[in-house]
């Protein structure tokens, strides 16, 4: 299904923002400045988003016009210019368990072992027992380590709680480079998976530098049967062909636009399913345990990112309305459109396939090199 592109997905104050990403132009993909609606080349001054990224002033990279952002269309539609994911290069890190709902959610799915018929009777019994303190505490505080150890003497310990409260945020790889989907692309779910959902999140990329550059929104999908049954299965969860989708652009930082505004993001979520079914969700960030450059310094600790990096920052959304079976929670189907939207970032909308059934992942690093040593100075000659 070829989704229909509007400016309106843009963000809400577009006329103030400086947006970076990536389009193609007649099949050529460059990295691209977006100012007051005009979506500008910036492939004279960075070859690749990671170098884009890396400039001191990646808004002064605008060059010739393109287009305007109206004749944007997904990639598959026909149009001439089509979205492609804001990154390339660097490396795709999620942070999890970052918000004390998800940590309750991931502890039902632990004790359920992926069957999603036994989450209901869980759900009350945890959120009563654990879930005021969870709230309550900061992660790693000496608060946080009494609770630990009462957690432990009462039997309700999980290593997911480990990640929620203790001084160590989870961070893990989502998805290798050059494989991730943007706006109007098909995202994949595992065809052998049959609890799953979509998570809504806010994604900070971060230069060479470790510097945060801008913020974008992000779906990190989610396969609760498989991480339920074992968290050693997180690779299988959450690493499948289409499986993370990024965009529609990134909103650079310094231009009316600071990491403030992602702490106090709001984040509205609609699927859309073929089947006529509709799911309303939300996700604050002022909600969010860990502070998002906490988040960054972690990742960053005794490890580098020559080409910089995209990190999730996790989401409050654990949908729990039934959409078949009473009690069996929600899952996707195939043909859902999912629709991520905050005022500051813009609109994300992909939708739901098999990873099976998506387009195959053959675009990598080879031959982005082969695509780059290729071409002429200029794409738009």
């Amino acid at each position: 299904m070829t989704l229909e592109w509007s400016r309106s997905a843009l963000p809400a104050d577009l006329d103030d923002a400086v947006l970076a990403g990536r389009v193609a132009v007649r099949g050529e993909v460059v990295p691209v400045i977006v100012r007051g609606g005009v979506v500008h080349s910036a492939f004279d001054a960075a070859s690749t988003s990671a170098d884009l990224f890396d400039l001191d002033d990646p808004a002064s990279a605008a060059g010739d016009a393109i287009c305007d952002v109206d004749a944007l269309g997904a990639e598959g539609s026909g149009a001439e210019v089509e979205f492609r994911s804001p990154i390339d290069l660097q490396c795709v890190k999620a942070a999890g368990v970052t918000f004390a709902v998800s940590a309750i959610e991931r502890v039902i799915e632990e004790r359920a072992r992926g069957d999603s018929s036994a989450a209901a009777a869980l759900r009350g019994e945890l959120e009563a027992k654990v879930g005021g303190g969870i709230r309550s505490v900061k992660p790693g505080s000496e608060e946080a380590a009494r609770l630990k150890t009462a957690l432990i003497e009462a039997g309700l310990w999980s290593q997911y709680l480990e990640v929620a409260i203790g001084p160590d945020a989870e961070v893990f790889t989502k998805a290798p480079i050059l494989s991730t989907i943007g706006w109007g692309g098909e995202i994949g779910i595992r065809s052998d998976s049959h609890w799953n959902n979509p998570e809504p999140e806010v994604v900070i990329i971060v230069d060479s530098r470790g510097r945060p550059v801008g913020a974008t929104l992000g779906n990190d999908v989610n396969l609760r049967d498989f991480e339920g049954r074992s968290a050693l299965l997180l690779g299988k969860a959450k690493d499948n062909n289409a499986s993370c989708s990024l965009g529609p652009f990134v909103r650079l930082f310094g231009h009316g636009f600071t990491m403030d505004d992602v702490r106090a993001a709001e984040l509205d979520l609609v699927i859309e399913g073929t089947d006529g079914y509709r799911l309303d969700g939300h996700s604050s960030m002022r909600e969010i345990s860990r502070d998002p450059e906490d988040l960054v310094r972690q990742t960053l600790s005794e490890h580098q990112y020559p080409d910089g990096f995209a990190l999730f920052l996790g989401t409050l959304f654990a949908p729990v309305q039934d959409r078949d079976e009473p009690g069996r929670g929600f899952t996707h189907k195939v043909g859902d459109v999912v629709t991520i939207r905050s005022d500051a970032l813009g609109t994300l909308s992909n939708t739901v396939v098999t990873s099976k059934d998506a387009a195959p992942w053959t675009y990598g690093v080879r031959a982005l090199m082969r695509d780059l040593a290729a071409r002429r100075t200029t794409v738009l000659a």
